[in-house]
This record gives C-alpha cells, structure tokens and sequence, in this order.
C-alpha cells in the first residue's frame, strides 16, 4: 500500500459513504461492511442516476438510427469513449469497449495473437497472472504451437524482475502482465517492465482490473501496447470493459467476431471492415453500461484518485497491521510501501477459507474466499485458497475493527483457542 504522504488531501469519508446506498444494507441484523471490491465494487449515486436517465429517457441502439433517441443514444455513447479515454491520456480513436477485461484479454489474443504468433515462439506469463490473463494465451498456444514461460513470484510477492530479464533474453514475442495482482496486492512496476519487454522486441498486454479504480492511468506514460481494464470494479456497471490499444496496432489486426457494425461493405464475393474501433465492436454496443461507466470514471475524478488512493493506503496498513496480531494468521503480499495497495489476502492455520468466510459473513463481513481464479498463484504460495480483505475508498479502520474480532470469533469456533 502506498505511502501517504503530509500533503495527501484527505477525504470526508461520511460523505463518500452517503453516495453509496448499499452501504445502508444491514446484512443478519446489522451494517454491513463491504470487503469485497476487488471482485466487485460498489456503485455511487451519479453512476445508478446516469442509467436511470438513459434507460429512461434515451434507450435506443446507436450509430445506424436517424431518429432522436438514437442520435442521443450515440451522442451519449461515444461522449463516454472520449471520457475514459481523456481519463487514460489516449485518443479516443484506442479505446474499446468489450464486456469486461476477460473480454479484452481474450480480444487481443485473438485478434493480435493469430496473426503474430507462430509455432516456436514464446508467450511469458508471470506465476501472479489471473486465469483471464492465462487462458486465453494457453489456448493460443495449444492452436499454434507456441510455448509458454513463466516469471516467477518471490517470497514478498513480487516479480523477480531478474528472472523476467531471462525470459525476455529468450527472444518472446509477447509479454502478458498484471499491473496489479488480484491476491497480493503487489503493484508491478509496469513502465520498467515495458521498456525491458520493448527493449527485447516484446508485445506487452497488462491486466489493469485491480489498477484501474486505485492508481493515476497515464497509458502514455506506461507504454503499454494493450491495456485492459473492467468497468465494475471501478465503481461502474457490470458487463463492460475497456481495452485500450495503441492505433498502428489496432489498425493491423483483423476483426475478433463477425456481425453488424464492424464491417464496411458486404457483397457475397467480398467483405471490409470497418475502422478501429468500431472494427472490434460486433453487434450491439454495452451502451447503457459505458455511459454508466463513464460516469463512474467522472465521479471519481471528481473525487480525486490521490486522495482515494491516500485514504485507502491508510486503512490498507492497518489492516496488515491488525491482522498480523491474529494467532494461526499468515498474511500473503508486500508489506505496507509504495508497491503495495488494499488488497489482503490471509490464510488461517486449521481452518479452510470458504469456513473463515462462511462465519465472517455471520458478523455481516463481506470477503472473498478461494483461489481467485489464480491456481497458480495458490500453487506457488503453498495453499488451496485464501480470505481476501479488498478495500474501495468507502472502508474505514471501523470495518477493519470489525473484520478482526470476527475472525477471533473464527478462532472461538473452531476451538483455536
């Protein structure tokens, strides 16, 4: 978790509370505390209120129809793609819409990796990617006959930057990276990384989904050649993603999927298509939720994501620092710095984590509790599956206070003693 500095703005966090109505749910006879963000956040008052006004006032499909809803429906919707792409420092031209970041993953090794990657080649994975940033290069590599390397994690949780220089030096053509892992919370230093990968010739793709709602985007700056992040852990809808692309990239790749609005002509002898993006938005667009993820995007800018980022960094350390106090507890990640952010993982001796979840939610503590679609994360780190604690700018030391005696209550039940 980062570092907060003296000059951090601080947040009113009742007032932030106040924008979530959720958070006045009272889950088995009392408030619930939301620990759960890192698989989905939840949403403030400007993001329900902008899709109730487009589903109420503007629904229409966008970009064929000559009528008014559609025309606002398509004013509505390509405002959002300028939106997030100013909030990213891109031209709106690279951003993308897809269903979430599995969706956008899935794009570019589909799209880019077909027609880049042959058999023989490399594709270097890291031991702390998600299943989305696996999969989709495992059955690219099963079609073409590629191979697959893997960075290693070390005992902190971070990437051994050494062993990635290895890889690289082994001539790959693509490198697929988290910004920030959805188990540790370790944040990779990802403008080194892509400056080592470019340097070796590499492609680079980043996971952005557990970056996205707690770190300044500047895609510029970073260098990333794709980079794809999901709307509903940025405090936006469900079934909505972003990838971002550089333009000369897009440009080159053909289509993912077949079907209206990414084609220019079609003859029976010959089929275009059409220009990035619309290229690689087949059929009809999650309008709805890019306007609502757009809005999402304006409100925390509003808010300012360093003094979100500060505010969480600080219950984030506290959270470490009080769970370390628990017998039997082992905690997983960085410790509290600079490469660190609020997600907490933690195994119990003696006690699986689906039971340590089961009896948190009892106390209305709302965890996450598996693998998290990261096996070989869990295969590295030496357990089945972990309790995750994951922070949003909502949480407060309170709900941390509470997190901590129900996990003593925990010990109580199974006689841990």
């Amino acid at each position: 978790m980062a570092t907060v500095t003296p000059a951090a703005p601080r947040l009113s966090i009742d007032g932030i509370r106040a924008e979530f109505p959720i958070l006045k749910r009272r889950v088995h006879g009392q408030p619930i505390a939301y620990l759960d963000n890192g698989a989905t956040a939840q949403k403030p008052t400007a993001v329900i209120e902008a899709l109730d006004r487009y589903w109420t006032e503007h629904n229409a499909n966008v970009h064929r129809g000559v009528h008014t809803l559609s025309e606002e429906a398509t004013a509505l919707y390509e405002r959002a793609r300028t939106t997030i792409a100013r909030h990213l420092g891109v031209a709106p031209r690279e951003v993308i819409f897809t269903r979430n970041v599995t969706g956008s993953l899935n794009l570019v090794a589909r799209a880019w990796g077909r027609a880049n990657v042959g058999p023989g080649d490399r594709i270097v994975l890291t031991e702390m990617e998600h299943h989305s940033n696996i999969v989709p290069w495992y059955l690219l590599a099963e079609e073409v006959g590629a191979e697959l390397d893997w960075v290693p994690v070390d005992g902190d949780g971070r990437l051994e930057l050494e062993a990635l220089a290895a890889a690289l030096e082994r001539g790959p053509g693509l490198l697929a990276v988290t910004h920030v892992s959805n188990v540790l919370g370790t944040v990779n230093p990802i403008a080194e990384i892509v400056r080592m990968a470019h340097d070796a010739g590499a492609i680079v793709v980043v996971d952005g989904a557990q970056a996205a709602p707690k770190l300044e985007l500047d895609l510029a700056e970073l260098g990333a050649d794709f980079y794809g992040f999901t709307g509903h852990k940025l405090y936006g809808p469900t079934g909505v993603g972003v990838l971002y692309g550089r333009r000369e990239l897009l440009d080159a790749m053909g289509p993912y999927e077949g079907g209206g609005s990414m084609i220019r002509k079609v003859t029976k002898e010959r089929i275009t298509w059409a220009s990035v993006p619309a290229r690689f938005e087949a059929g009809t667009p999650p309008i709805g939720e890019a306007i609502g993820l757009a809005a999402a995007v304006e409100w925390l800018d509003a808010v300012g994501l360093e003094a979100a980022h500060a505010h969480e960094a600080e219950v984030g350390a506290y959270a470490l620092e009080q769970l370390a106090e628990i017998p039997g507890l082992r905690l997983f990640g960085p410790p509290a710095g600079e490469d660190r952010v609020g997600i907490v993982s933690f195994a119990l001796d003696g006690v699986h984590a689906h039971d340590v979840s089961e009896i948190l939610d009892r106390h209305a503590v709302a965890v996450r509790a598996g693998h998290h679609c990261a096996q070989v994360l869990m295969s590295r780190l030496g357990v089945p599956a972990t309790t995750r604690a994951s922070l949003a700018i909502y949480n407060t030391r309170e709900e941390i206070d509470r997190l901590v005696a129900a996990l003593y209550d925990v010990r109580r039940v199974f006689e841990l003693g």
